[in-house]
């Protein structure tokens, strides 16, 4: 398995792709790889002749300093764990002076008002971080197609719109989100729970999936309201947001309209950890 840390080695490498006209997929992960990403790169492989994945926990993504300090990293088991798929995987693992240079700054955004509902409520600067490592990835790997989980659904979009903005060519695909039987959406931050969150953390899941049966019978309030005393006074589980919002613009509704995609939004602390999830509601 060939694993570049310098930008100018990869570029070097992607380019002999190029000349020979290979499609490149590209799977760009923080590391800490579990089952998720690696159905994302088992897609990525059979619906192209090459593909890369980078492992960088990108610092402009991260309002919360000590989230950045406790995000894992653990380099030497994901590389092990893509082998297992496939020796012809090409990892990116560069440093963030590869990435940004001698300034590790975030370009500021407009993504249409996208990046400022739900996460971006919270986490501000958060898709300005992940817009600009995603150019900087786009240009350095000249990807495809890119893909992305649907777990962070609201990324997904922003990506979408990142490609439009840069005018890249890159295809952006979304893939299902990939679920323990419990029905916890695999995230990487899985692995800071204890015994007893991971007991109870499929209530989030649950919660959402009774949203859905819900959704054609009950309004947009008695929902919102439901979901938040599913959460009150829940020793290990503390809700930060619920919201409904419309697919096109991800702006929260307070009533259903005829003919419009909807989803579901919930972030959701563990203690410390934060975990996020959706569901598409019609």
């Amino acid at each position: 398995m060939q694993v570049y840390e310098k930008r100018l080695d990869i570029m070097s490498c992607v380019a002999t792709f190029s000349t020979q006209k290979k499609s490149i997929g590209f799977v760009p992960t923080m590391g800490a790889l579990h089952r998720g990403h690696l159905a994302l790169v088992q897609q990525a492989l059979n619906e192209n002749d090459k593909v890369v994945v980078s492992i960088f926990v990108n610092p402009t993504q991260f309002n919360n300093t000590e989230d950045l300090v406790n995000y894992p990293r653990t380099l030497d088991s994901d590389i092990e764990l893509l082998s297992g798929i496939s020796k012809d995987i090409i990892v990116f693992a560069p440093t963030p002076k590869e990435v940004y240079g001698d300034e590790t700054i975030s370009t500021n955004y407009n993504f249409g008002g996208l990046e400022n509902e739900m996460e971006g409520k919270f986490r501000p600067g958060h898709f300005d971080g992940v817009g600009t490592v995603l150019k900087h990835f786009f240009t350095i790997v000249s990807p495809t197609r890119a893909y992305f989980g649907e777990k962070d659904f609201q990324q997904l979009q922003i990506v979408r719109k990142l490609v439009d903005i840069e005018k890249m060519s890159v295809k952006i695909v979304g893939c299902p989100i990939f679920r323990e039987e419990s029905g916890l959406a695999l995230s990487s931050r899985n692995k800071r729970l204890n015994q007893q969150q991971l007991e109870v953390s499929p209530l989030i899941y649950k919660t959402l999936k009774q949203v859905k049966k819900d959704f054609g019978i009950k309004s947009v309030s008695k929902l919102n309201e439901w979901v938040s005393t599913q959460f009150e006074n829940h020793n290990e589980l503390r809700l930060e947001y619920f919201e409904i919002a419309k697919v096109s613009d991800l702006k929260t509704i307070k009533r259903k309209q005829k003919n419009k995609k909807y989803r579901a939004f919930i972030a959701v602390f563990a203690g410390e950890i934060r975990l996020i999830d959706n569901i598409a509601l019609n």
